[in-house]
Order: C-alpha cells, then structure tokens, then sequence
C-alpha cells in the first residue's frame, strides 16, 4: 500500500479528491497536505499542477498528487484561465464569480470550460492528465454546491449548473473526475 499526499491546502479540493480517487485508487492512503504553498508561477495549468506535486513530494517524502483548475471563456481570449482562483484579487469565490459575470455583461457567446490538470511527482517521475467539462456561463448565480464558478457554469448535456449537481453527480463528469480517472489508470501501474 502506497500513501499519497494531495498538494492542496484548498478543503473543498481535498473533499472532492478523496471521493474521485477513494474507491478507484484500491488499498493506498491518501493524506492531506500542511506544508508550505509553493509559488505557482507556471503559464499553464499543466505548470502549476507540477509545481504543486514536486513541492509536496520534497516537503513530505511521498508521492503528491495535486491539481490546477479552472474556467476558460472563450469570449475572454480563455481567460480567466490559470488566474482563475485569484481572478477577482482576493482569492474569494464570491468576488470571482462577480467579476466573471461583470466582464460578461451583454456577451452572448458564452461557452466555456471548465479545466483540470491531474499531477503526480514522486521525486523521479512526474506525469499529468487534463480532464475538460464543457459548457457555457450562466447569466446568474445558480444553487448552493460545489464551489468556486459552479453556480454560475451550465454544463453541456446537464439541466441547470453544477452548483445544482449533487457531490456524486458532479464527480462522476467534471473536469476534475476526467483528470483524475485518466491519472488513476497510471497510479495503479506505477504503484500496484
């Protein structure tokens, strides 16, 4: 049995994680992470996901498992892409969704996607896997789950946002669950 740690100081992300991986990932451990955040000053998601696992593997000794997410508008050039968690500048979930909706005010095209980058580092492999969610922005706020631009994002194929999913819904489909299901495939095995 193998323990890995998940890079990520983000509660809600750690919840999420350990429901997605639990039963797919078998026998291993999986430990949160109280170590120092790592700078993330990578240009994609596929960096920063890297830049997080390589700093929890070192700190800890273990395998680290970590991601980076977030929403790509089409109608904003991608954005806010990489920036997503500190779109609004204060790092609130809240003041994000505000600002998206504010830049979107009157734009009809509103596609979007919503972008996971699984890593894993262990101090002499590293690997990542992209999971992608369609859908589009919703002109408002809609239900009380999830987290971050779930209220406001309207999955393709799904009646209302994701914030309206429940949590087993929701990780059967995201961008997450689609990253993490593809990197699961590699830690069986790497790990057994």
């Amino acid at each position: 049995m193998t323990t890995f740690v998940l890079a990520t100081h983000n509660a809600h992300k750690v919840d999420e994680l350990r429901r997605i991986l639990g039963e797919r990932l078998g026998p291993h451990e999986l430990v949160g992470y109280d170590g120092p955040e790592p700078v993330e000053d990578g240009d994609t998601f596929e960096a920063n996901a890297l830049i997080k696992a390589r700093a929890a593997a070192v700190v800890t000794g273990l395998p680290a498992i970590a991601d980076d997410s977030g929403i790509a508008v089409t109608a904003l050039g991608g954005a806010p892409g990489i920036l997503s968690a500190r779109y609004a500048g204060t790092r609130n979930d809240a003041d994000n969704v505000r600002q998206l909706l504010h830049n979107l005010e009157g734009v009809e095209d509103r596609h979007a996607e919503f972008i996971c980058v699984a890593a894993l580092a262990d101090g002499e492999f590293e690997h990542t896997e992209r999971g992608v969610w369609p859908g589009e922005v919703l002109t408002e706020a809609v239900g009380s789950g999830g987290f971050g631009y779930d209220p406001v994002f309207h999955p393709d194929g799904i009646l209302g946002s994701s914030a309206e999913l429940s949590p087993d819904a929701k990780n059967a489909q995201s961008h997450r669950a689609r990253a993490f299901g593809q990197l699961v495939v590699l830690l069986r095995h790497r790990y057994g």
